[in-house]
Parts: C-alpha cells; sequence; structure tokens
C-alpha cells in the first residue's frame, strides 16, 4: 500500500511538472519497458506482469495522472488575486493567505505541439530523457547509498525535483515558445546539474551495477526502437517536409499615378 501511494504521488507530481497527460502517459511506459531492461542490476526491478501494467501503470501512475488532472483544472479555474496579508481584515483571510503563498503566482497553459517545429520535437525527447534519467537515478541512488524505500529522504527529494522541475519546464516551454527568449534559465540549469549530479554519484559508487551488459534480446530491441525513432524524425520533418511555400502577393503601382491619389487603383498579381 505505502508503494502504491509513493508511486501516485510520483506520476501526480511529475504531471504536474508536465501540464500533459498524453506525455506524462509515455513516461510512465517508458519508464516499464527500462525496469524490464535493467532488472537484471536492480533486484526490485524484477516484477510480475501484473506488477508492471495493472499496478504500477493502471493504479498507480493512471491514479496520479487522474489527480493531476483535476489539481490543475481546479489551479486553472482559481482567481489569482495577491493581496498584501496586512490589508486583509480577517484572521481566516490572512491564514488561507498565508497557504495560497504556497501556491502558484498566476496560470500559462502550455502547448507543446512536438510536431509543429523539429526544434520542438528535439526538446520534447531531450526533456522525456531528462524525465525517466531522473526516475531512474531514484532507485539507483537507494541501492547504492544503500537508502530504504520508506527513508524520508526519498519524499523529500522528490518534493523539490517538483518545485526545480516545474520551474525548469516553466523557462524551457519559453524559450521554445517565446523570440525574445535567446537562452535557457538558470533553474534549468540547476535543474540539469542536480540530475547529472546524481548521475555521477551512481557511476561512482556503483559501477559494477551499472556496467553489467545488456541481454542481447534486450539490447536488440532498444536498437531496433531507436532506429524506428530516428527514421520516424527524419521522414516526418525532411523527407515530407514541404518544399513550396506561398509567396506573399505584390503591389504593382501603374505608372503616372501616385500613391494615395483617386486615380490611384492598384493591381495585385501574384508573384512569379
Amino acid at each position: 500500500m505505502y508503494v502504491c501511494f509513493y508511486g501516485i504521488q510520483d506520476i501526480n507530481l511529475y504531471f504536474l511538472s508536465f501540464y500533459h497527460r498524453y506525455y506524462s502517459s509515455v513516461i510512465s511506459v517508458m519508464f516499464e519497458f527500462l525496469e524490464y531492461s535493467l532488472e537484471h542490476q536492480l533486484p526490485n526491478f524484477s516484477e510480475c506482469w501484473w506488477d508492471h501494467w495493472i499496478i504500477d501503470v493502471l493504479l498507480c501512475n493512471g491514479g496520479g495522472t487522474i489527480i493531476g488532472i483535476y489539481t490543475l483544472r481546479w489551479l486553472s479555474l482559481k482567481e489569482y488575486n495577491w493581496r498584501g496579508l496586512w490589508t486583509i481584515p480577517t484572521y481566516r483571510g490572512k491564514i488561507k493567505r498565508i497557504i495560497a503563498q504556497f501556491s502558484p503566482h498566476g496560470w500559462i497553459e502550455f502547448q507543446w505541439n512536438p510536431l509543429s517545429s523539429f526544434e520542438r520535437w528535439i526538446a520534447l525527447l531531450c526533456i522525456i530523457t531528462a524525465f525517466l534519467l531522473t526516475e531512474l537515478n531514484t532507485f539507483y541512488l537507494k541501492f547504492v547509498l544503500w537508502i530504504p524505500p520508506e527513508h524520508i529522504l526519498n519524499p523529500i527529494r522528490l518534493l523539490f525535483i517538483l518545485l526545480w522541475g516545474a520551474v525548469g519546464l516553466r523557462e524551457t516551454f519559453q524559450l521554445l515558445d517565446d523570440p525574445a527568449c535567446e537562452q535557457l534559465g538558470r533553474q534549468s540549469w540547476v535543474m540539469v546539474a542536480i540530475v547529472v549530479t546524481e548521475l555521477l554519484i551512481c557511476l561512482k559508487f556503483g559501477w559494477n551495477t551499472i556496467t553489467k551488459p545488456l541481454p542481447k534480446h534486450i539490447a536488440v530491441w532498444w536498437v531496433v526502437g531507436c532506429c524506428l525513432l530516428v527514421g520516424y524524425t527524419v521522414i516526418k520533418f525532411y523527407l515530407l517536409k514541404p518544399n513550396k511555400i506561398p509567396r506573399p502577393e505584390k503591389e504593382i503601382v501603374r505608372p503616372g499615378t501616385r500613391p494615395g491619389t483617386p486615380n490611384h487603383q492598384p493591381k495585385l498579381i501574384k508573384a512569379d
């Protein structure tokens, strides 16, 4: 029961960071494939099929996604009116204002549109990879550092990952969607540094575990999957990319007339 509750809260927090149910589901399913692939390294990845797909994917991850959906709906309908604490006349209002301090400052809908451009597609793949690596770090850190699953450090780490990850994703989205933004934000770099540091810790203290080679049939399936992904990317963004883009119409002014005069009747023709 504790593991199921922890899994629900885990995927719920990741959903709140990512703001998208489909991509959260992709991360959930992909992590189950990673568990299948790495069960020869970590013993707790060796689970029954119903544990992978019924308890983990449907109950824990599916339940966390549903909780995340309703949480986001509540946050999107909430009225954000930040008043000073001492301008609120009642004690009840002051207490509600203090609690609201830990809620978002405002609400912005994320429209990732990964297939709209090659850059957004690559960015989304990198984000999903970072999510999966962060999740793998959770299990490898517990294994190589001998941290029990019920230890208080696990939910505390998850909470900080949520806080930093949400801000980092917001900055990443702004970089992709705002032409005036030219560089990645500081919190995004902080999050990248944390994930990389955790990975280096796992490599340092669990080198003998991580370097165990993949079984041949598992490696073949991952190579096939990567080739399909690369092939889809090339076909979608290069082979099927439109070559002829409609050019704008040009305005041709007749000789002997000036723009703005009553006799001026511009003729619009399409460019060759």
